[in-house]
């Protein structure tokens, strides 16, 4: 099912213009480098320091979960291992299971999500799922490895939001949790 997925969007959706977007959207997600300004910028502002912190704690979590222990753990070989293709960027190194830029983009635009109430959180998901879409369609992670990393992504942003209350309680560091 898979790779069926992975084979009709190559068919139904490949071109040279979807081709030249999603590479650019993809690379956003190279080192998270969007991901880590945005936290950076929201980390000098004091009225969103809180959200920064959070959304750093849960890019840290999602990047050393997926990328230090559950990809070396399954070792899933990438779809264009598995199924030779001419892909539209540089083959990636490493293993496949679960999607690293799906991971980090949604423990960050979920971070934010959910302890921001505005507009831009929004914005913030739809790019994390374009990010984690152009994965698919650069035929470098099966659709389960981006539904895992969406999903620990979610969960770890959860998490980053706990430590990030016990970080803060009582005001430390000058940062204190949004309502």
């Amino acid at each position: 099912m898979d790779l069926t997925i992975l084979l009709w969007i190559q068919a139904h959706m490949r071109c040279d213009v979807l081709d030249f977007i999603f590479t650019l959207i993809t690379k956003l997600g190279n080192t998270g480098i969007i991901w880590i300004l945005l936290t950076l910028i929201l980390l000098i502002r004091r009225d969103t320091r809180y959200t920064g912190l959070v959304m750093a704690i849960a890019f840290i979590l999602s990047a050393a979960v997926v990328n230090l222990g559950i990809k070396p753990l399954v070792s899933r070989p990438r779809p264009f291992q598995v199924h030779p293709i001419e892909l539209a960027i540089a083959a990636p190194y490493g293993t496949s299971f679960p999607s690293g830029h799906s991971a980090t983009s949604f423990a960050a635009a979920w971070a934010y999500f959910i302890t921001r109430k505005n507009r831009l959180r929004w914005g913030l998901l739809a790019l994390a799922a374009a990010i984690a879409f152009s994965r698919l369609y650069l035929f470098v992670h099966f659709p389960t490895d981006v539904l895992a990393g969406i999903i620990i992504g979610i969960i770890l942003s959860y998490a980053a939001k706990l430590i990030a209350d016990r970080l803060v309680k009582n005001g430390r560091w000058g940062i204190h949790a949004s309502p």
